[in-house]
């Protein structure tokens, strides 16, 4: 593991729901109205963590088919737990070797994981192949270069006021092709066609403060997993540093912007 993923723990679904789930199942809907597929399809989704987009695929594109796939059981018991349609099934399975056979579905989508597998080239190869002639390749990540996940950066720059060598750890560190020329580059690498790119934007909203840091100490995710790898004391310096850093309003809430950049592209007649 390098230095800088070792804090990437996603193993359990409940603490990845309240860490980013809330926030993924804002996005999923206006994603979908955007991309805008006919119904009738045979979906794949690739990374479905614990089944924000899935759920909402179903709900609003009549799909054929749909198979949902992740490398963590975790996410992939969580997400058979709240969905019983008997036209969804979920698979563990790594998106760098999809266990399909080649030319199977016509709609293959993957919600705020490209950036967090480790070859994402091949993963687009993999969706490249599984994907029928005039199918559609789409997929959307966070914009962390651009500051656009603001609760995440955030406890980035109190972490690393306290400890400089936490920013290697940093999302706009590690994942800087998240912007619409990397994106752009890396689709085309992998042979994809017709590319747009949109942004997508929300509001994320919390309670209050506790709302806020609580998700932090769950462990899933880097800055979680950065977070529960702290000492006591060092924890509590972190707490109460962001706390003097965010603003709330009257009532206590926080609200802080999340924004993605979608991406829709075509697989033309010389895939192989």
């Amino acid at each position: 593991m390098s230095t800088n993923s070792r804090h990437d723990a996603w193993r359990t679904g409940e603490s990845y729901d309240r860490y980013m789930g809330r926030w993924s199942r804002q996005l999923a809907p206006r994603f979908l109205d955007w991309l805008g597929v006919q119904p009738g399809r045979d979906w794949l989704e690739v990374g479905c963590g614990t089944g924000a987009l899935s759920r909402e695929i179903l709900a609003r594109c009549q799909p054929r088919s749909q198979v949902c796939v992740d490398p963590s059981e975790g996410f992939i018991n969580l997400a058979m737990q709240q969905e019983k349609d008997p036209r969804v099934h979920f698979h563990v399975a790594d998106a760098q070797d999809l266990p399909f056979e080649a030319s199977s579905h016509d709609v293959i989508v993957s919600a705020l994981v490209l950036n967090f597998i480790p070859d994402r080239y091949k993963a687009l190869l993999e969706m490249r192949r599984v994907c029928r002639q005039g199918g559609i390749i789409a997929f959307y990540v966070w914009d962390y270069p651009g500051g656009g996940v603001e609760f995440m950066r955030k406890f980035w720059q109190a972490a690393i006021f306290l400890d400089p060598s936490a920013v290697d750890l940093a999302e706009d560190v590690r994942f800087p092709f998240c912007t619409p020329e990397g994106l752009t580059e890396i689709a085309q690498n992998a042979g994809l066609r017709e590319i747009e790119i949109t942004q997508i934007e929300i509001n994320a909203v919390f309670r209050d403060f506790e709302d806020y840091w609580q998700p932090f100490t769950l462990g899933a995710g880097p800055a979680p997993g950065y977070c529960a790898s702290l000492d006591p004391r060092t924890r509590e310096r972190l707490r109460e540093k962001l706390q003097h850093q965010l603003t709330a309003a009257e009532d206590g809430s926080i609200t802080l912007k999340a924004r993605a950049w979608a991406v829709r592209t075509r697989v033309d007649s010389s895939h192989g």
